[in-house]
């Protein structure tokens, strides 16, 4: 398979603290691909740095063969890398319609973007029913809904997800999981950063564990769950075995 996105040797600095050592690691096409952690490991700062909102001291991004590291946010996400961010920060004014147009913004082809709309109103019909609320007032498993609806508006080949299930209701986390399987069926590429070993194994191809900004595990999703040190770190130890 071949690496639709991969990081190359990134240092990441806030100001004199490091926050990625020598960072490397690869996305394959049509694969969904966890990114695992505990908290200030340097997840969310991946993350960060894939969509150009925090430049690394050195090392290379290269989506689809082509560096984008010192791309600004706009121009990666038109290069086809979309993004359902942590906490999902939707637009909370405006209504569920306006909020999954605003994920074509950088769009220009009007006639497959009013396909589109309704293709991914078919994936999350719940939203069809929303259209006309404001965003704000939804719950945060419909909120999450909107998120990856509007990442999908973008028509992107890959999707950066910050914690998709964080903060969400076990019957909403399902359907998210679920939802994450459908997207990457249709061809989409997904790397989602998760604190949950758990549920990200269980939808995920692919794996890497970091901690204090160092790749310490990588393997498949089968792997990583039969790994002693993941089911000790992460998974509640021989319990979860």
């Amino acid at each position: 398979m071949t690496a639709l996105l991969s990081l190359e040797r990134i240092n990441t600095f806030y100001g004199a603290v490091q926050a990625h050592f020598d960072l490397a690691l690869e996305v394959e096409a049509g694969r969904i691909v966890c990114l695992l952690g505990g908290n200030a490991s340097g997840k969310s700062t991946t993350m960060k740095v894939i969509l150009g909102l925090l430049r690394p001291r050195s090392g290379t991004v290269r989506f689809d063969g082509m560096v984008i590291s010192g791309l600004t946010t706009p121009q990666i996400i038109r290069r086809g890398i979309g993004s359902v961010p942590e906490a999902r920060r939707l637009f909370a004014a405006m209504t569920v319609r306006e909020n999954l147009l605003m994920g074509a913004y950088a769009r220009r082809d009007a006639g497959a973007v009013a396909a589109d709309y309704e293709r991914v109103l078919g994936l999350f019909p719940r939203l069809r029913e929303r259209l006309a609320q404001r965003a704000g007032t939804l719950s945060g498993g419909e909120q999450q809904m909107v998120a990856m609806a509007r990442a999908l508006m973008g028509r992107p080949r890959l999707i950066c997800m910050d914690e998709p299930t964080m903060g969400l209701s076990p019957l909403y986390v399902d359907r998210v999981l679920e939802l994450i399987r459908t997207i990457n069926g249709e061809g989409v590429t997904v790397f989602m950063v998760e604190q949950n070993a758990s549920l990200a194994l269980q939808i995920a191809h692919f794996g890497y564990v970091l901690q204090t900004g160092r790749i310490v595990l990588a393997g498949t999703a089968k792997e990583l769950l039969h790994d002693p040190r993941i089911r000790d770190a992460y998974l509640g130890g021989r319990q979860a075995a």
